[in-house]
């Protein structure tokens, strides 16, 4: 884990929600995932919605993204979390274009995703140098043991499904900018406050968010796939589906659509635009 022990790993997360940087990865291999990635984006360009192949449970639809939630580099720190038994229950890519409007609002994931508790942790990696200037995350430490109500803005540069965010004041200067090298990944907890701004670089900011829960976590409400990365599941609780072979292969693409649909019944039950 890059000099990071686990006491260091779990202790930081109690505490602040969150951890970084970890290193999971050289840069030269984290360009070589950028590569794949902008190759199957030139693909699916000729696609109608194709750019969803990349939104939600791209380790369905891109293999490569599979490897990389399954690598032990990105599973030993969440273990040590979460515990050996683990379920992937979404990856998707979050991409800035250069100089572009994009941002993501103050928000916590968890609200939304009918589950039954709090243990989740995300895995950020980073494809592309995320730095203040590109549009780095910011946290705010400790915000992981709240839960507040959240407001649907439907904003068309919020990079958020449902452009969500907390319905209650941030002090931006309790914010930590999160900062990392190609490579190297941060964890948060489902319930941190977090957000983003634009990109002001003439770069793409790439970042690989992986969600990862313990196969003991159950549903409030149904709908969700998940795929077992780690250990094994005992409790059944999600139907299970492999990621994907190759690069939008197929036989990967249709099973894609079929769990992203029933992902996005449960991510806009409440909404009165579902």
């Amino acid at each position: 884990m890059d000099g990071i022990n686990a006491g260091t790993v779990r202790e930081a997360y109690q505490r602040d929600g969150y951890i970084f940087p970890i290193r999971v990865m050289d840069e030269a291999t984290a360009t070589h995932h950028r590569f794949n990635l902008e190759r199957a984006e030139a693909i699916a360009s000729n696609v109608p919605d194709g750019d969803g192949y990349f939104r939600e449970y791209s380790n369905i639809s891109l293999g490569f993204v599979g490897e990389i939630a399954r690598s032990p580099a990105v599973t030993d720190p969440v273990a040590e979390i979460l515990g050996e038994d683990l379920l992937v229950m979404s990856s998707s890519f979050f991409i800035k274009e250069p100089n572009s409007p994009a941002y993501v609002s103050w928000h916590q994931d968890l609200h939304y995703w009918g589950l039954d508790g709090d243990d989740e942790v995300t895995a950020w990696i980073a494809l592309s140098p995320a730095t203040r200037a590109s549009g780095a995350m910011r946290f705010v430490p400790g915000s992981h043991t709240e839960i507040v109500a959240h407001a649907d803005t439907f904003h068309e540069d919020n990079l958020l499904t449902r452009g969500q965010e907390v319905a209650v004041e941030v002090d931006e200067e309790d914010a930590v900018a999160v900062e990392l090298a190609p490579g190297e990944m941060s964890l948060h907890h489902g319930r941190l406050f977090h957000a983003s701004d634009p990109n002001r670089t003439d770069d793409r900011r790439i970042g690989l968010a992986i969600r990862y829960i313990p196969t003991r976590m159950g549903q409030e409400v149904g709908g969700i796939c998940a795929t077992l990365v780690r250990g094994e599941d005992r409790f059944g609780n999600f139907d299970l589906v492999e990621s994907g072979s190759r690069l939008l292969a197929p036989e990967d693409l249709a099973r894609h659509r079929q769990v992203c649909d029933r992902r996005r019944k449960v991510i806009m039950r409440e909404s009165q635009d579902a």
